[in-house]
């Protein structure tokens, strides 16, 4: 039986809780410093809350930690892995190997994927070295999974959801070079979102303005099957920096994808305990989200990139098929409720948005021809535009309220005994708790109605995170007790659950590190080295030369970003297929006064972005 895990961000304490109650089976979060999203800090106090509420469910709490450090943090960090530890985290996600030469306790390791996980020999080394987990890149297909998987036993964890960077993960330097902001330190200034014009060796503007870095983004929720079958056992959605309404929404929308597929394959089941109820139906168009793509997961494809715009678009809704001095008509319109954001890309390519004040449908129309929408103030727009909704009024209304509800079964024995009644809660591990009370017997005066009496003052947890899956009561006559009585034992019993359920949660510990050597004997500045212990934890490991990381020694003329994303590719242009350029090379992008030259790999599928 494999162990399948749907692993969801937070941002912060109440996304956290938000992710446990829609159905994660674990949480990653960063801590007070030291994360790839350096925006997206927590207290050890806030860490410890989640901890406790996700371990009532047997979810884990992985801690992100996976920035590259400076000699002079690494004390600080130590000091900082204690206290995560401390608090009940059940795991860390490490970028610099640097830690694991600091003197910190036996929590679990998890590889980021900003240690760049594509090949199985690297995460075979990983493994030997102490990782329980590895991330792997998100440029992987299938058969690379499992080609991984074939050849290694650890963890294997895998994006299936959210923004996707152009560079594979811990290969983009160009933030660094440009304004001294590392993605490697949590800080990226997302170059790959602005708009570049694509020029030729003679100067000749091959697209003008168009996002031609700023992918779609990712979407695998159709895929979870082959996926599990190819080895991955953690399946997460991107976001530490999304809103508590996004990770509701997604989170949930995961939850009934992966129960719907665990339903019916015995041979997985979900990572963590309890059964979670939805009160509004997930719909991931709704949620932030550039398009959507499967990036190359199945093959590579030409449409992954969103061009015109780094912004969300939302829902597709329909045409604009009429207008108005102060209102419109579209396909469609019937869905749009008063105050839902619209947006289109006008005749610039630009993306414009307004807010749609009020909604007239005819009485004797349900089509949507003929609706009439009124915004707040009417954009310059023509008919034909396609309209997209990127801000669903009520769906939003929904989202803010009370939209899942998540328990875990219990079984309930009431039993009499010589000096009074036991009652014991047994959780759906096997788990249990009595309490044990002596008291005074006394025959009931309506015989007939104590054991109804008995069930449903003890079914009555809906203050708790349980709920009954079965009672049975065990008494010899028919006693009286006032209802009062029974509530209070209730509370009683199931604080002794709760008491033996967190005694009997237990963490998993580190790995054992073996002998392994790192599979290549240089390190060039691709491997983020930035701190002396990493550097002796390579030296320690086989590696003859480490050179020292961008962060710490810029070179001139290196790539700043490798990316299996193509430009020549997505424009139809690949020299594999066929097509004869008519183009002079090098190609150049260009914004403002920035310009940057591609290089193609085309052994490699791969393009590299250089600072001309």
């Amino acid at each position: 039986m494999h162990n399948i895990e749907l692993l969801s961000p937070a941002k912060d304490l109440e996304c956290g809780l938000a992710a446990i109650n829609h159905g994660a089976d674990a949480v990653y979060i960063g801590a007070s410093q030291f994360g790839a999203r350096a925006a997206a800090g927590n207290s050890v106090e806030d860490i410890q809350q989640l901890v406790k509420y996700a371990h009532s469910f047997r979810a884990k709490v992985f801690v992100a930690l996976n920035t590259v450090l400076t000699d002079e943090q690494l004390p600080e960090v130590e000091q900082l892995i204690h206290q995560v530890y401390e608090a009940g985290a059940d795991a860390l996600i490490v970028q610099d190997m640097g830690i694991l030469q600091l003197d910190i306790p036996p929590i679990s390791l998890h590889a980021s994927t900003q240690t760049d996980n594509r090949t199985a020999e690297k995460v075979k080394f990983l493994q030997d070295v102490g990782f329980s987990r590895v991330v792997m890149a998100r440029e992987l297909n299938l058969s690379q999974i499992a080609d991984i998987r074939s050849k290694t036993e650890v963890e294997l964890e895998a994006f299936v959801h959210g923004a996707l960077c152009v560079s594979y993960s811990g290969q983009c330097y160009m933030s660094q070079a440009n304004c001294g902001r590392s993605a490697n330190r949590g800080q990226c200034a997302q170059y790959c979102r602005l708009p570049y014009q694509l020029v030729d060796a003679d100067g000749n503007v091959l697209a003008k303005n168009k996002h031609l870095l700023s992918l779609k983004d990712l979407d695998l929720s159709d895929s979870l099957r082959e996926m599990m079958d190819a080895g991955v056992m953690s399946f997460k959605i991107e976001g530490r920096l999304k809103s508590v309404e996004y990770v509701k929404n997604i989170t949930a929308y995961y939850r009934q994808k992966l129960d719907a597929i665990l339903e019916g394959t015995p041979q997985y089941q979900p990572a963590s305990l309890g059964k979670t109820t939805f009160f509004f139906e997930p719909n991931p168009e709704k949620s932030f989200r550039r398009s959507s793509t499967e990036y190359f997961l199945h093959e590579r494809k030409a449409d992954i990139v969103q061009p015109d715009t780094p912004k969300s678009l939302g829902e597709p809704m329909g045409k604009v098929t009429y207008i108005g001095r102060n209102f419109f008509e579209m396909q469609n319109g019937h869905l749009v409720h008063n105050g839902d954001g619209l947006c289109f890309l006008n005749r610039q390519n630009d993306l414009t948005g307004f807010r749609v004040n009020r909604v007239e449908i005819p009485t004797h129309r349900s089509d949507g021809k003929g609706v009439k929408c009124f915004p707040a103030d009417m954009p310059r727009m023509d008919v034909g535009v396609f309209l997209y909704r990127n801000q669903d009024q009520e769906f939003e209304k929904i989202l803010k309220g009370k939209t899942s509800e998540r328990r875990v079964g219990v079984n309930v024995l009431f039993a009499e005994t010589k000096d009074g009644f036991d009652i014991q809660f047994t959780d759906e591990q096997g788990i249990s708790a009595t309490y044990s009370v002596s008291h005074e017997k006394q025959l009931a005066q309506k015989p007939e109605a104590v054991e109804s009496n008995i069930q449903n003052q003890l079914s009555k947890l809906g203050n708790t995170i349980y709920e009954l899956l079965h009672i049975e009561v065990q008494i010899k006559s028919p006693w009286f007790f006032p209802a009062s009585l029974l509530s209070e034992w209730r509370r009683m019993a199931v604080e002794m659950l709760d008491a033996a359920r967190e005694k009997a949660y237990t963490k998993e510990t580190r790995r054992p590190s073996t002998t392994a050597t790192f599979p290549a004997e240089k390190i060039s500045y691709l491997g983020n080295v930035t701190n002396a212990l990493a550097t002796q934890f390579y030296q320690e490991h086989g590696v003859a030369e480490v050179l020292p990381g961008f962060e710490v020694k810029a070179e001139a003329g290196v790539p700043l970003m490798y990316c299996k994303h193509c430009i020549k590719f997505s424009m139809g242009w690949c020299p594999k297929s066929g097509y004869k350029a008519t183009f002079s090379e090098p190609l150049y992008l260009r914004n403002n006064d920035q310009t940057y030259q591609l290089t193609f790999d085309c052994k490699a599928c791969e393009m590299h972005i250089v600072k001309a």
